[in-house]
């Protein structure tokens, strides 16, 4: 018999601690900063038990994206060499761009819609967000679509 699941986006301050807890020994064993589940429940303060109960049960919300197509919207300045900053991080990230359709700027402000392939990327698509969101003349940074 097949299982449906449902899936909610909760905003993590309603969490139970728990769910908080197993996403930290997820992070650390992800990051290589522990090598152990049984060092990395130590270090945040769950049982390991806890860990493997709830570890299926919660992730990040780009971690589904892995091997995916996901379609990104931003606002740039019209600057020179703002656009190749956010290309560059993009391939510096792993990721495969797609496509790339800029319309022509207003008010010195361009619309850029990128498409990429997130397969084989190092690191996952929040921190990728973050650090397109934190370039000089980025505006605004957000995904659209998801495949």
């Amino acid at each position: 018999m097949r299982e449906d699941k449902n899936f909610y986006l909760i905003d993590k301050s309603v969490l139970p601690e728990i769910f908080l807890k197993v996403m930290e020994v997820k992070k650390l064993l992800e990051s290589k900063r522990e090598k152990t589940v049984q060092d990395a429940v130590n270090r945040v303060g769950i049982s390991r038990s806890a860990f493997y109960k709830y570890r299926d049960a919660i992730f990040p919300l780009y971690e589904n994206t892995r091997g995916k197509t996901v379609t990104m919207a931003t606002n740039l300045d019209d600057t020179k060499g703002v656009l190749s900053c956010v290309l560059n991080t993009i391939a510096e990230a792993g990721a495969n761009i797609l496509t790339i359709n800029q319309n022509i700027p207003i008010n010195g402000i361009a619309m850029v819609t990128i498409a990429i392939e997130t397969d084989a990327m190092d690191s996952d698509l929040g921190e990728l967000l973050d650090k397109l969101q934190k370039l000089h003349g980025v505006q605004s940074f957000h995904i659209i679509a998801r495949e």
